[in-house]
């Protein structure tokens, strides 16, 4: 499993390539939702949904072998993209990796200029709620053991 570092890296030098073309950057964030594997409608509840976001997001996590993965939706092309850019970070990686991850992608790509202060303020909520599950995960393991 690579590294959160060097997977941000990927995405930012996938960023690069669009040359800060606003249309083409958001066209290949839809693209990226797409791609996402579809979340299981018995899973769009309520308990799922993340606080704080315009759009609805929807996002669960299981630990597997010390891992933890990631599944979301949302009801927007564009969230869902954002969302599937943290799935692709976060995915695999262990508890502490995640809690301590210092995410710099969003600045390097010039996130801020094309998805606006209210999805900025949403894609925080998604790493929060994406940090919680990793607190949440690394308790109960500690805890148990």
């Amino acid at each position: 499993m690579a590294a959160i570092n060097t997977i941000q890296d990927e995405i930012i030098n996938e960023f690069a390539l669009l040359d800060g073309d606003m249309e083409m950057t958001v066209f290949y964030l839809m693209e990226l939702g797409q791609k996402l594997p579809p979340l299981n409608e018995a899973e769009k509840t309520e308990d799922n949904i993340v606080k704080g976001c315009q759009s609805k997001v929807w996002l669960t996590a299981t630990l597997e072998h010390e891992k933890i993965y990631f599944a979301a939706d949302s009801n927007t092309a564009i969230t869902k993209g954002l969302v599937s850019l943290l799935i692709r970070i976060f995915n695999g990686q262990h508890s502490d990796d995640i809690l301590n991850a210092d995410l710099y992608f969003m600045h390097k790509i010039g996130m801020e200029r094309f998805i606006g202060t209210q999805r900025s303020n949403g894609f925080a909520a998604m790493i929060k709620q994406m940090k919680f599950y990793a607190l949440a995960f690394k308790t109960k393991s500690e805890v148990g053991s």
